[in-house]
């Protein structure tokens, strides 16, 4: 029998209700292929609704391809094909440093595949039906605009609040320095086009989010690594480096640091910027992961005030990586400055997102949705922890809230060919050496710990190690 269910005081028609819990148990494989689903009257008796609202919930499974109609016999659960571009998952590349390798496939997987390394969460994991409710509202308010552009710096509204949240992260801003963007990587692509030339040395994590590093190449940046402990980059390597190369700026991640999790100690914040002071660079702080943190933590624009410290943060983790709200907050000359990039390079971020964004935060659903995140982070935290002890993998640390466990491969000098192993057996897996700024060979893996209880990865560890 079908574990589902149906609330008709929801807003949300009977008939969608049927195809989005049926259609998210194909898809988290509680409901294999070849299994027979509920006869219509069966349906209908044991929900409560119409037969007619089973047959149409049927039809549209069938026509989406979850589910497959046999004259006489009932629906079953479609053996669901992908396309020739993703069924087969393309073999790791030889040089294992292509950047864009891990995202290309992670967003290409199938309902098969296993994102074991993907930096963002499972769909069933996001709040989903809130998006579909603030959205459905927006569309009907009148005076929502769909036709014109939107502001420069983004919705008013939302650079309004924004402030508010950031003041509980102990940042102080005022509306006119922030900027609203198409998501994290557009913010990081404003702070390039402005701090960064061809050939300019650039510091970045070691490791660090991989992404980035293949976006600052595109700017012509040579990257120089700057290795992180426990507690946040190395400062005394920060300082003989800086010495050396004379950066203009250096990207960074202080809380829940990708692939790391670890986050920054205040001894350490202050070091680096006791650094940047004394040798005249910026400071780019990605924040992408902050509403994952279950407590307080230290974060650098919080301690400069948004001097030299560029701050930048998203909501794609937490509410949806389609509509991509992002925004930078920094000193005012620099926000103006980098408001004429974004006209230049983007013309406006479209309006309906931030106004859902807005929306999701002043109502006070999106407060009680995070605190969920969070205690569903920490229990898969743990279980993660118990996996890798099973099967041998070392970690960092313990997981501190985020999404990440960083674990090493005992024995090893480098993960590309267990990587590459587990992407024969349709299991995506980043190995570290994605993760330094030159490739350079790691005995490292970065894991989601979302994916990371899946019976298929434990399997997986257990035979090629």
């Amino acid at each position: 029998m079908l574990q589902i269910s149906i609330d008709p005081k929801s807003g949300v028609p009977l008939v969608e209700q049927i195809v989005g819990a049926i259609r998210n148990q194909i898809e988290d494989r509680l409901l294999h292929p070849g299994a027979r689903l509920e006869a219509i009257r069966q349906f209908a008796q044991t929900q409560g609704v119409s037969r007619f609202t089973v047959v149409e919930a049927y039809d549209r499974l069938v026509a989406q391809g979850y589910l497959v109609s046999r004259r006489g016999s009932g629906f079953y659960v479609a053996h669901r094909g992908v396309s020739a571009e993703t069924k087969v998952v393309e073999p790791m590349r030889e040089s294992a440093i292509d950047m864009a390798w891990l995202t290309r496939h992670a967003l290409d997987a199938g309902a098969e595949g296993l994102r074991a390394s993907a930096g963002w969460l499972p769909r069933n994991w996001l709040d989903e039906e809130g998006v579909r409710r603030q959205l459905r509202a927006i569309l009907r308010d009148p005076k929502t605009n769909l036709a014109d552009y939107g502001r420069p710096q983004g919705h008013t509204g939302l650079r309004e609040h924004l402030p508010l949240k950031l003041g509980e992260l102990g940042i102080a801003a005022q509306p006119r320095q922030i900027i609203l963007t198409h998501g994290a990587t557009e913010a990081l692509d404003l702070a390039a086009h402005h701090f960064v030339r061809r050939g300019d040395v650039v510091l970045v994590d070691d490791p660090g989010y991989f992404s980035l590093f293949g976006l600052l190449r595109l700017h012509g940046a040579r990257l120089i690594g700057v290795p992180w402990t426990p507690e946040g980059p190395d400062p005394l390597v920060l300082e003989s480096l800086v010495v050396e190369h004379k950066p203009r700026i250096y990207f960074t991640q202080s809380v829940l640091h990708n692939p790391t999790g670890a986050c920054i100690s205040p001894a350490t914040a202050y070091r680096i910027l006791q650094c940047a002071e004394r040798h005249d660079f910026h400071i780019v702080e990605d924040d992408t992961y902050c509403d994952f943190h279950p407590g307080n933590a230290t974060r650098l624009a919080a301690l400069d005030h948004l001097n030299r410290v560029i701050y930048i943060s998203s909501f794609s983790k937490t509410l949806s990586g389609n509509l991509r709200v992002g925004f930078v907050a920094a000193r005012a000359d620099l926000t103006e400055a980098m408001t004429d990039i974004k006209v230049l390079t983007l013309m406006a971020t479209p309006q309906i997102g931030e106004e859902m964004v807005l929306r999701m935060l002043t109502s006070g659903h999106y407060r009680k949705y995070i605190e969920r995140l969070r205690l569903r982070l920490a229990e898969a935290g743990a279980r993660t922890m118990r996996m890798a002890e099973r099967v041998g993998l070392q970690p960092f640390i313990p997981p501190q809230g985020g999404a990440f466990a960083w674990v090493r491969i005992p024995g090893a000098e480098d993960a590309v060919s267990l990587a590459a192993q587990a992407a024969e057996e349709g299991i995506l897996l980043a190995p570290g050496t994605l993760f330094r700024p030159q490739g350079q060979a790691s005995p490292w893996l970065r894991l989601n710990l979302a994916y990371a209880s899946d019976v298929r990865l434990e399997r997986f560890f257990r035979k090629a190690l």
